[in-house]
């Protein structure tokens, strides 16, 4: 059998290309270790992350920002909002009638108007016309007019002032914002032409003794 030597530079170029070849591989790790490093945040990066996400929202001020409120309790503010706005706002007209009330003069004309202002804010119908017939007609404008013959009056409950009301009437329908006496112009109005508005529909309606 024959045999020979490879030459020299023939086993040389064998040891070389394994070279190469250990060297590719070493590369191949070298790289997959370099992405590996890459893809890991960094202690710095960590470290930055959770500084961030420790620092709070501050307001203009420099203040802490307040928390946002969840959608059903800022419904629910709003409703309760809407709700108090509405009782300012009928409050505010009770007032206002109430002033207007004491900017009329101190006669029948002006108890007649600020009856009126009164009844307008709480939603008693009549007019200046239908008032003023019916209270000549009952005391001829007299405020202290007592009816002291007729059965009310024998039953010890006679009926007074302008409009000539009994007693237990003006309890009945006296109206807030009105004084609480029975002979008080505007109270007396006011008490008999909501009384009027029960039993009629409107003062307006009544033409004689009611």
């Amino acid at each position: 059998m024959l045999s020979f030597n490879l030459p020299r530079t023939a086993r040389i170029t064998r040891t070389t290309r394994a070279h190469k070849v250990a060297t590719v591989v070493l590369v191949a790790a070298g790289a997959t270790t370099a992405l590996t490093a890459t893809a890991q945040p960094s202690h710095a990066q960590t470290t930055a992350s959770h500084a961030a996400a420790a620092v709070k929202p501050v307001s203009a001020n420099g203040l802490p920002a307040a928390p946002k409120a969840d959608a059903g309790t800022t419904d629910g503010a709003n409703s309760s909002s809407v709700a108090d706005s509405i009782k300012v706002t009928a409050v505010a007209k009770q007032d206002d009638a109430a002033k207007k009330a004491t900017q009329h003069p101190d006669n029948l004309d002006g108890w007649i108007r600020a009856s009126l202002d009164i009844m307008h804010s709480k939603g008693i119908p009549g007019s200046y016309e239908g008032l003023q017939r019916n209270i000549m007609r009952e005391s001829n404008g007299n405020p202290n007019a007592v009816n002291d013959w007729d059965v009310n009056a024998v039953n010890g409950i006679p009926s007074k002032g302008l409009l000539q009301v009994i007693q237990p009437t003006f309890d009945t329908y006296h109206v807030d914002g009105t004084a609480k006496s029975l002979t008080d112009p505007v109270a007396n109005i006011t008490a008999a032409a909501n009384y009027a508005a029960d039993r009629y529909g409107s003062i307006d309606n009544v033409n004689s003794a009611y």
